[in-house]
C-alpha cells in the first residue's frame, strides 16, 4: 500500500480524471514522484467500479482502493448487507476478509469483528478504509484465518468464509475444491463457533453441497435484477437438522424471500389445460436455482404452462411473487406467425424449438420497450407465442 495515493493533491488528481481513459492514463506520466502513472490509473478503474457496486465507498474521501480485480471479486453492498442479517451473536471473524466489505457489514450487526486477509497490502487497506468509514469495531490481522484458529483459545459466534473456487475446469464444482477447504476443516470451524456461514458462487449444486457439509441449517440464494450473485450456507452448532431451510431471495428495488423446507419442493403442480389467458408469471432466477418448480405454483396458486417449461399463468396478479409478470394480450399458433406482420416485442425463449436471435432475425420483429413475444410450449406440447404486455419488473 503506498501512502501517497492518499496525499491530498493525488485524492485530487484522481478525482478531477474520473473520467479518462484509463489505458492512457496508465501510459502518460504521472505528475507525482511518489505515486507512478499505473497506480493512479489503477485508482481512477477501481473508484469507476465502485460507483454503483459500492455507492459508500465511492462517495467516501480518502478510500485506498486495491486491484481491480479485488473490486470485481468482492461483494456488493446489496449482497453485504443481506447476509449481515445471518450473524448471531457479538462477536464475528472473517477468515478470508478481501476488500473488507463484508466485514464493513457484519460489523454493523456485532460488537467485534476480526477481518483476517493473507495479503498484507490488502490487510493494510482494510484497515485504512474501516476506519476512514468510522467503523471502529473492525480488527485486521495480516493472517491465515485457518491457521490463527488453530493457534488460538479465542472462539466466536458466528465464523464467515468466502472460499475460492481453485479449478476451472467444467461448470460444476465441489467445495473440495476451493481454497480454503471448509468440508476438511468443518470439525475446527464448529470447534470454535455457534454458527458459520459460508458463502459459494451459484454455480455450486444445492444438492451436492448439502451433501457435502452435512448438518446445514439454511441456504440461501441471492439475486439481483435476476442474477443469481450467491450462495450462503448457514450451519448452526446445535442438534442435527432434519431438513434445512432453502430461502430464494431478491434483492432488488424491494426485497422479496420465498422459503421452504428441502424435501417441500417434491410435489404436484396444477397445470393449465387451456389456451393461456390473464398473466403470465416469469419466476427470478433465485426461484429457479432451487429447484421448487412445482412448489412456486402450489404457494402461489398458479397453474403450470407445461410440465417442462418454468412459466405459470394465472388470473390474477400477486405483486409479492419475486419474478416478472406479464399480462397475456394474445396467443399466436406458430404456425400462424409468418402471417403476422409488423411484429414487435423483446423476444423469450422458453423451451421452444429455437434460438431468440434466429427468430428475430427470422420474422424482423422489432424491439419493444414493453411488448414481449414469448415463445414456449404449452398444452399437448404445441408451440406457441404470448404476445404480452409486462406489469411488474424483477
Amino acid at each position: 500500500m503506498n501512502r501517497h495515493v492518499l496525499d491530498s493533491e493525488v485524492q485530487e488528481y484522481i478525482k478531477n480524471h474520473l473520467n479518462d481513459d484509463v489505458h492512457k492514463l496508465a501510459m502518460s506520466k504521472s505528475p507525482f514522484k511518489q505515486v507512478d502513472s499505473k497506480e493512479l490509473a489503477n485508482q481512477v478503474a477501481a473508484k469507476n467500479k465502485s460507483a454503483k457496486k459500492l455507492p459508500t465507498w465511492y462517495k467516501t474521501e480518502s478510500i485506498y482502493y486495491p486491484s481491480l480485480l479485488s473490486i470485481e471479486q468482492c461483494s456488493s453492498e446489496t449482497t453485504a448487507a443481506y447476509k449481515a442479517n445471518l450473524a448471531i451473536g457479538d462477536s464475528l471473524i472473517d477468515l478470508t476478509g478481501g476488500f473488507g466489505v463484508d466485514s464493513y457489514y457484519f460489523a454493523k450487526a456485532v460488537k467485534t469483528l476480526t477481518h483476517c486477509e493473507i495479503n498484507v497490502d490488502l490487510s493494510e487497506i482494510a484497515a485504512h478504509n474501516a476506519e476512514v468509514l468510522e467503523q471502529l469495531n473492525i480488527r485486521c490481522l495480516a493472517e491465515n484465518g485457518l491457521a490463527l484458529l488453530e493457534n488460538t483459545n479465542e472462539t466466536f459466534d458466528t465464523i464467515y468464509v468466502d472460499p475460492a473456487r481453485r479449478s476451472t475446469v467444467g461448470k460444476v464444482f465441489m467445495l473440495k475444491d476451493c481454497t480454503p477447504n471448509v468440508v476438511e476443516h468443518l470439525n475446527l470451524l464448529l470447534s470454535k463457533s455457534k454458527r458459520i456461514i459460508i458463502k459459494t458462487a451459484p454455480l455450486l449444486d444445492i444438492t451436492a453441497g448439502l451433501k457435502e457439509l452435512g448438518n446445514v441449517s439454511e441456504v440461501h440464494i441471492v439475486s439481483v435484477k435476476n442474477e443469481c450473485k450467491e450462495l450462503l450456507w448457514v450451519i448452526d452448532n446445535s442438534n442435527s437438522v432434519k431438513q434445512p431451510k432453502i430461502t430464494a431471495v431478491t434483492l432488488n428495488d424491494s426485497q422479496k424471500e420465498f422459503s421452504f423446507l428441502k424435501g417441500e419442493e417434491e410435489t404436484e403442480a396444477a397445470m393449465l389445460n387451456d389456451i393461456p389467458s390473464g398473466y403470465l408469471y416469469e419466476p427470478d432466477t433465485a426461484l429457479l436455482k432451487s429447484g421448487a418448480f412445482n412448489l412456486i405454483a402450489t404457494k402461489f396458486g398458479l397453474k403450470k404452462l407445461h410440465h417442462q417449461t418454468q412459466l405459470y399463468v394465472s388470473d390474477h396478479i400477486d405483486s409479492s411473487f419475486p419474478g416478472r409478470i406479464f399480462k397475456i394480450k394474445q396467443i399466436i399458433p406458430a404456425g400462424d406467425l409468418k402471417k403476422e406482420k409488423a411484429l414487435k416485442g423483446n423476444v423469450i425463449v422458453r423451451n421452444y424449438r429455437d434460438k431468440a436471435e434466429n427468430l428475430v432475425k427470422k420474422y424482423k420483429i422489432k424491439p419493444d420497450n414493453h411488448k414481449f413475444l414469448i415463445f414456449t410450449q404449452g398444452v399437448n406440447d404445441s408451440y406457441l407465442i404470448i404476445d404480452a404486455e409486462i406489469v411488474q419488473h424483477y
